[in-house]
């Protein structure tokens, strides 16, 4: 009887244990769980004010981008101009947008922006071409040595200028392919400008046969510059005998027009000299060899 009580007597003990073992263990989990639920609504609280921060700040950057537009618009800023303080200020906001997302996520933005600061030496190193990109930017806009639309010939590439950025100046070549510039370049490089003035020179190097006459040549160019009227009359076209060459006798022929009218005036005219020379009976050279037979 007495075993019979003692082993009674365990097994409630062990019950008892176990009892309170498992509602420990329940009240443990229980207090993990409204630990982890909470964190999960702060942070989910956060995050939504991050998303809406992110959304609203969106809006609010298209809406100043939209702002500053109509004002440069208004006062007539040029194109260069307002192309670059767009980029300029596009950059900025998107700035304050990430340290305005960033601090809503209860991440201190006093400790972000002296990381920023402390990286800052290793990334204006990183980035000094850039930097020197954006002054080059800059004395591009104050020096003007060409505008939004003029044809331009630089760094080996020819094109139309699109878009000057605040690092780089954007070109659309003849075939249509579009050309990224560093401005840094640009403001230290040779820059050719072909829409800075408002008349070019068209010349021409026209070769006849040995034997055509001279003055009858040159009636004939004349003739075909008085008849287009894109070809300035001041100054005064000018042909000259330019080259007695190894199988023709060489022309140079100029004629002053408007820059729009360059390229037109250039293919025309040497279609109507080839059409006016055949109807003259001007002949064109070719390559000629004379062989002599040597003496037996």
């Amino acid at each position: 009887m007495i075993l019979l009580n003692l082993l009674s007597t365990s097994e409630l003990l062990e019950e008892t244990v176990d009892a309170v073992s498992s509602a420990a263990s329940t009240e443990t989990t229980s207090i993990l769980w409204d630990k982890f639920m909470d964190f999960l609504i702060r942070g989910g609280e956060k995050i939504i004010i991050a998303i809406l921060v992110l959304v609203v700040g969106k809006f609010l950057i298209s809406l100043i981008k939209r702002l500053v537009r109509g004002f440069l618009n208004k006062r007539k800023v040029e194109p260069g101009v307002k192309s670059f303080l767009m980029s300029l200020v596009n950059i900025l906001l998107l700035t304050l947008l990430i340290v305005s997302v960033v601090s809503t996520l209860g991440i201190n933005t006093t400790s972000f922006a002296a990381l920023i600061a402390s990286a800052g030496v290793a990334i204006g190193m990183a980035l000094s071409g850039n930097l020197q990109n954006f002054a080059g930017g800059v004395i591009v806009l104050l020096f003007k040595p060409f505008r939004v639309g003029d044809f331009i010939d630089c760094q080996g590439v020819s094109g139309t200028v699109r878009e000057i950025q605040i690092f780089h100046t954007v070109i659309t070549t003849p075939d249509n392919k579009e050309i990224f510039i560093p401005n840094g370049s640009l403001s230290s490089g040779v820059i050719t400008n072909v829409n800075s003035q408002s008349t070019r020179r068209v010349q021409w190097v026209i070769g006849v046969e040995y034997g055509e006459n001279y003055l009858e040549v040159e009636a004939a160019i004349r003739d075909i510059l008085a008849s287009d009227e894109r070809i300035l009359k001041s100054p005064e076209p000018f042909v000259a005998l330019n080259e007695l060459a190894d199988s023709s006798v060489n022309f140079v022929v100029r004629g002053w027009v408007v820059t729009s009218d360059y390229w037109g005036v250039y293919f025309e005219t040497n279609r109507k000299i080839y059409e006016e020379f055949n109807k003259r009976g001007i002949g064109f050279p070719f390559p000629q060899l004379t062989i002599h037979k040597a003496e037996a």
